[in-house]
């Protein structure tokens, strides 16, 4: 029932060509509607609720699952969201930031996920630098790995990263060193406030990373930056240290909103086949589908950097 429900929605959305390839292949996709009632169901669909200290941010702020949180869609009857929050009063120790991650499996195909980007804080005075992202990333072995993998959509609604521009992030990475900081990677940006509902999509085929934002192409990398090892889905939000505003400024707090999130294996798919395909599974009252196969020989998935 199953693969058939898949094929069907791949009749639906793709040309003829790519739905004969996905039906071949039904192990291609994977959904999250964010519907559960409590987080013990995204633990259940093989999410992780960060705990681990580290990278990035502050050097001893927490990540919890006190954090996160799904809610009713207070502008949508019947729809549930992720919630992500994080606060700090300008200190690590009074620092809490956020992260999801889902299964490292994750290579080619077409990545999407419908977010909401705030640009104030829901507690607080404005101006820290807060980064709210959604990106697959493999772990960092060691300084600048080779092996390295990294795409992703980053939110600056107060600049940071020697900048005070407000701006949103298209990045593709070929490898990192933390200390002291060294970044190889292509980037697009788009300067402007983003502040609401947006969808992020990325392809990753044919040897090129495509970023979309509401539908519009943004930007391409390839080369050297493309993509060489399984990764995992991540939403993320926290504070950079550089500019952060001291204590002497209270308690910050930021929220962001997720309300679905896409991947399917291996597939190009457009902007348009994306909502197609998203509009169908929730018409059908499909909530979760985890469909694509866990990387083979098996890979752990560390929830941090």
């Amino acid at each position: 029932m199953a693969s058939t429900m898949r094929k069907g929605l791949a009749a639906l959305v793709l040309g003829t060509a790519q739905a004969l390839a996905w039906a071949a292949d039904p192990a291609a996709l994977f959904f999250d509607d964010f519907s559960d009632a409590e987080l013990s169901g995204l633990q259940a669909g093989g999410w992780t609720l960060r705990s681990a200290l580290g990278h990035p941010g502050l050097k001893g702020a927490r990540w919890g699952a006190a954090q996160l949180r799904l809610l009713d869609d207070p502008a949508q009857a019947g729809n549930r969201l992720l919630r992500l929050k994080a606060s700090t009063d300008g200190t690590a120790a009074g620092t809490a930031q956020a992260q999801l991650c889902h299964a490292r499996k994750y290579l080619e195909g077409t990545y999407a996920a419908r977010v909401r980007f705030s640009d104030t804080p829901v507690q607080g005075v404005d101006g820290d630098p807060v980064i709210q992202a959604f990106f697959a990333i493999s772990p960092l072995r060691h300084d600048l790995d080779p092996e390295f993998s990294e795409v992703d959509w980053e939110y600056l609604p107060n600049g940071g990263w020697g900048s005070d521009k407000t701006r949103i992030y298209g990045i593709s990475w070929q490898t990192v060193q933390i200390e002291p900081w060294r970044a190889f990677n292509a980037m697009h940006q788009r300067e402007g406030s983003q502040d609401g509902w947006h969808v992020l999509l990325m392809q990753v085929t044919d040897g090129k990373v495509r970023l979309y934002l509401d539908g519009q192409l943004l930007g391409e990398h390839g080369g050297r930056n493309y993509p060489v090892a399984p990764m995992a889905i991540n939403f993320n939000l926290w504070f950079s240290p550089g500019g952060l505003l001291g204590p002497e400024a209270g308690v910050r707090a930021y929220e962001t909103d997720v309300d679905w999130v896409f991947h399917a294996k291996g597939q190009k798919l457009e902007p348009q086949q994306v909502d197609a395909a998203v509009q169908s599974l929730r018409q059908r009252g499909v909530k979760r589908l985890d469909s694509v196969p866990a990387a083979q020989p098996p890979l752990d998935s560390p929830c941090d950097m």
